[in-house]
């Protein structure tokens, strides 16, 4: 591979933005993206996959490296030599780059990868947590697992097409996908491509949704005619695959505590067909109170560390802390106190998170029966998915009936 200096230095630039404003990178790599329109999808793809690699494996290349944050543009640039090097790419003769000690590289990263939390590039906090809710077996696959690159999924909108047409359709725009077995609305695609572009994203006949994720509505048990809350809603991945399984029948209300999220929502359930949906802001205790003893189904997809998504998040990794995750477990559980009231007789509810902590999945519902307002629920059943079992994001999700 030749390196191209326009591209390393957006690279460089998305770096010194994730690494020293803070910014997050799902939201700067489309920036660097609009840089240059003359740039073709390999160039693209080299600012994306390079920018999310030296993410990932930030602390193992400033270790390799020997520089220490805050990263100047220089430390920047060593960061990039190690990753390049270690990718088995000749580097140019720029001054950036002169000097750098190759085969120390290559023996530094030897050494180093025989240690768990430089091998898998994570802080030593995250190590230690993972250690102790997962044991050392489980914990050291799954974060070898997560540090994997996430494949591209999408979930077919069955309200306007099946999963026969619209992977014929996709064929025809130069893109293949597979069958998943045992996910019934999902295509995989063996090949990354910008799907986004395509006349079947436009037309609203798929969303990008990773397979884990696409369980959640499935295990919420929806039936068309329904009354039922996402709760949680945030952009409505989710909730537009409710409204999928509910056959557009019934109502959805989707409520988030961001208005800005909400609206994205809207705008995709216009593109997906869907009009069963009733967008609400959670800007006061009012609006949940409204909707005690109303819903058939309820879905709290609670706000977590995220650690069964760092594949695709890995920014996360140096952006998370243990206060972060010990605040979060309480508003879990304060989510599920109040929002559970809004399940009627005979309902039922899914708690669901992003992550693989027990402390964040069983232990939470565990502690929710044992409460007050969980001794109306008993509970139905649960699902664990491990990235390292599954291939694809960590999640939990548990079934709860109210008597």
């Amino acid at each position: 591979m030749r390196l191209h200096r326009n591209l390393c230095y957006a690279v460089i630039d998305g770096l010194n933005l994730i690494f020293n404003e803070g910014d997050f990178a799902d939201k700067v790599i489309p920036q660097l993206l609009k840089r240059d329109k003359r740039w073709g999808s390999r160039d693209r793809s080299f600012i994306a996959e390079t920018t999310y690699d030296i993410v990932r494996w930030k602390r193992l290349y400033a270790e390799i490296s020997e520089v220490k944050e805050p990263f100047s543009r220089e430390k920047l640039w060593r960061l990039f030599a190690v990753w390049a090097t270690l990718k088995g790419i000749k580097l140019p003769d720029w001054k950036y780059l002169e000097g750098t000690p190759t085969r120390r590289i290559k023996g530094r990263f030897d050494e180093l990868s025989k240690i768990r939390k430089f091998a898998e590039s994570i802080p030593d906090w995250m190590d230690e947590l993972g250690l102790k809710e997962l044991g050392e077996k489980v914990w050291s696959k799954e974060i070898n697992a997560q540090n994997q690159q996430a494949e591209v999924i999408l979930r077919v909108n069955t309200l306007n097409t099946s999963k026969e047409e619209l992977q014929a359709r996709l064929f025809d725009s130069d893109i293949e996908t597979e069958f998943i077995k045992g996910y019934p609305s999902a295509l995989k695609l063996p090949q990354r491509a910008n799907v986004f572009v395509t006349d079947a994203f436009k037309e609203g006949l798929f969303e990008v949704q990773d397979a884990s994720s696409q369980l959640v509505a499935e295990f919420l048990d929806v039936k068309p005619g329904m009354k039922v809350v996402d709760a949680c809603a945030g952009a409505g991945g989710k909730t537009l695959h409710l409204a999928s399984l509910m056959a557009n029948k019934g109502q959805i209300i989707a409520m988030d505590v961001y208005e800005s999220k909400l609206k994205k929502l809207k705008v995709r359930a216009k593109r997906n067909g869907v009009h069963n949906i009733n967008i609400r802001l959670i800007d006061s205790t009012k609006r949940v109170k409204k909707l005690y003893n109303k819903a058939d189904r309820v879905l709290i997809d609670a706000p977590c560390s995220g650690l069964g998504v760092l594949r695709r998040n890995p920014d996360d990794k140096w952006k998370l802390n243990p206060e972060f995750i010990e605040n979060i477990k309480k508003t879990q559980q304060e989510i599920l106190q109040q929002y559970s009231k809004m399940v009627k007789s005979g309902g039922k509810m899914v708690y669901a998170t992003c992550s693989v902590l027990p402390s964040e999945n069983q232990s939470q519902v565990q502690k929710f029966l044992k409460s007050d307002s969980g001794k109306d629920f008993i509970f139905a059943k649960d699902r664990k998915i491990l990235a390292h079992q599954s291939g694809f994001d960590g999640f939990y999700m548990a079934l709860l009936e109210r008597k």
